[in-house]
C-alpha cells in the first residue's frame, strides 16, 4: 500500500507491512535512533503471526524526542518527552528485576487492535509479583499513536539507556517506537491495562494485570 497524499511517513522506518499490498513485504530503511548497546532485540511473539495484525516493527526507533505526526518542524517548539524530568526522581533504586515485553498491534484494514496479536477476550492476564520492581517494554507494530495506562501504579518512563525521566499514568507509544518505562508492583489487586483511546481499547487492546 503506498502513502496516502499528505500522510507523514517519517518514523516509519523498520517496519514491515505485511498485507499491506506488497506480497514480500516492505521494509522503510534503517533506524537512525540505536540504544547505547546497540540495537534492541525485538521479541515477536507467535501470536503476532495472523489476521489480526498486518505489521510489524522488526527496527524500532528509541527516540523521544519526537514531537510526532503533525507536530514536526511546524515553527513552533513542541514539548517532547525526552523534555521531561520529575524533580524529586524514582520512586524505588532498585533496578528492574523482571523485564515484561508488549508489542501494541492491529489490522487496520479489519479494524483490530491487541495486545501481541491477541485482543483481551482471548488473553490470559499479565501477572506481577506483588513487590517486585519491572521494566515494560512496549512495542508500536502499528501505524497510530497508542496511549497506554496501567491502572494502580505509575509508569516511570525511562530514557533509551535506561535512565529515570518522569513518572506518568499514561505514556503514548508513537508508530515504530520502543518505549520503556519501570513499575513497581505494589498494589495488589486486578487492575486494567490498556490503550486510552476508547475505539481501540473496544476493539481488543486491553489486558487484565494482576498483581499478588
Amino acid at each position: 500500500m503506498g502513502a496516502m497524499p499528505g500522510m507523514d511517513m517519517s518514523g516509519m522506518q523498520g517496519m514491515d507491512m505485511h498485507g499491506m499490498g506488497d506480497p514480500q513485504g516492505m521494509h522503510m530503511g534503517s533506524m537512525n535512533h540505536l540504544t547505547p548497546a546497540g540495537m534492541p532485540n525485538v521479541r515477536h511473539a507467535r501470536t503476532e503471526y495472523g489476521p489480526g495484525v498486518d505489521m510489524h516493527v522488526d527496527m524500532p526507533r528509541t527516540n523521544l524526542d519526537d514531537p510526532g505526526i503533525g507536530l514536526r518542524d511546524n515553527g513552533r517548539r513542541v514539548l517532547t518527552y525526552a523534555d521531561l524530568h520529575s524533580l524529586d526522581g524514582p520512586i524505588d533504586p532498585r533496578e528492574p528485576e523482571r523485564e515484561i515485553e508488549l508489542h501494541l498491534t492491529g489490522n487496520m484494514e479489519r479494524f483490530m487492535w491487541s495486545f501481541d496479536g491477541q485482543k483481551f477476550s482471548e488473553a490470559k492476564p499479565v501477572h506481577f509479583n506483588f513487590g517486585e520492581r519491572l521494566r515494560i517494554v512496549l512495542v508500536n507494530d502499528t501505524m497510530m499513536n497508542h496511549p497506554i495506562h496501567l491502572h494502580g501504579m505509575f509508569s516511570e518512563l525511562e530514557d533509551p539507556s535506561g535512565q529515570f525521566l518522569a513518572r506518568k499514568h499514561t505514556i503514548n507509544v508513537q508508530p515504530a517506537q520502543r518505549v520503556t518505562y519501570r513499575v513497581n508492583a505494589d498494589a495488589a489487586g486486578r487492575w486494567a491495562y490498556h490503550c486510552h483511546l476508547l475505539y481501540h481499547m473496544e476493539a481488543g487492546m486491553f489486558r487484565e494485570v494482576v498483581v499478588s
